[in-house]
Formats: structure tokens, C-alpha cells, sequence
């Protein structure tokens, strides 16, 4: 395959944040594999950035927004840090953009789900490992399926 250069970088860049948020991270990783051996990827990244074209910030809230319904914020954080946004700017991100408390965001995840009280251990312990999978705490999860099966939580 051959490599373009690097005015076709900045197009690839355009196209690539014309569909969707990246950070700068994506960006970087995406674009070095379409680069030729002179061109600077990193000045074209610096580039986007000072026009304002890419953010980090502005990625960050993109993503936590997209996926607040389904994912909880232990699990919407790391994937943020994972694709190469800092943890403060992925800790800004989730306070900004979440305006439910957690609690609310798991119980509407697992009505969606369950619907129903578990009847037993097992699908008490089925539904929590779902609500764990998804990145909700072990405080909200306990909260939510609290009945006989599992001590009371305070508050």
C-alpha cells in the first residue's frame, strides 16, 4: 500500500473528524500508519489542535454523552484513558457530562436487562456481574439488587 503525504494527511485528518470525535491519540495512530518516512504527523496533529479541529476535551464529552445510558463511569473512564485521553481530562468529562447520579444510569441499564428482582443467589449473582461488566460500582450495584441475598448498604 502506498504511503500518502502530508497535505493528504490533513485531508485524511478532515475525513477522519468529519465522521466522528478522535483523540489525539486515534488521530496519531490512524495517520502513522498512512505516513511516508518526511512527513510529521505530529505537526499536522498540532496543527488540528490549534485551529480547534481536534480536542481531547471535546472527544471526551462526545464520548461519555454517546455512552451514558450503557456504560457506568468506572468503565466509561477507562475506556476513555484507553483511547489516549488523560485521566483529568476523562474525571472533567464524566462530571460535566453526567447529570444523573449513578444509581439512576444502572437502575434504567438494568430494567432494560433484568426488569425483575432476582428470585434466587444465581440471578442475583448474574444480574450484578452484568451491572459489573458494564463499569457500575459494587456500592451502586448492592444498592440496586439489595434484598435477601445481600447485606443491607447504608444510606
Amino acid at each position: 500500500m502506498k504511503k500518502q503525504p502530508a497535505t493528504s494527511l490533513k485531508s485524511k485528518a478532515l475525513r477522519m473528524l468529519a465522521t466522528r470525535e478522535h483523540s489525539r491519540a486515534e488521530l496519531k495512530r490512524k495517520l502513522s500508519a498512512r505516513a511516508e518516512e518526511g512527513d510529521d504527523v505530529e505537526a499536522v496533529l498540532d496543527r488540528m489542535a490549534e485551529t480547534g479541529l481536534q480536542s481531547d476535551e471535546r472527544f471526551a464529552e462526545s464520548y461519555v454523552r454517546s455512552r451514558a445510558g450503557r456504560l457506568g463511569s468506572n468503565r466509561l473512564q477507562y475506556e476513555l484513558i484507553k483511547r489516549g485521553v488523560t485521566a483529568d481530562v476523562a474525571d472533567t468529562a464524566l462530571s460535566e457530562v453526567l447529570e444523573e447520579d449513578e444509581l439512576t444510569r444502572a437502575r434504567g441499564v438494568w430494567s432494560k436487562k433484568f426488569g425483575q428482582p432476582p428470585e434466587d443467589r444465581q440471578a442475583w449473582a448474574r444480574q450484578a456481574r452484568f451491572l459489573q461488566s458494564r463499569g457500575f460500582s459494587a456500592e451502586v450495584i448492592r444498592k440496586l439488587l439489595r434484598d435477601g441475598f445481600d447485606e443491607p448498604a447504608e444510606g
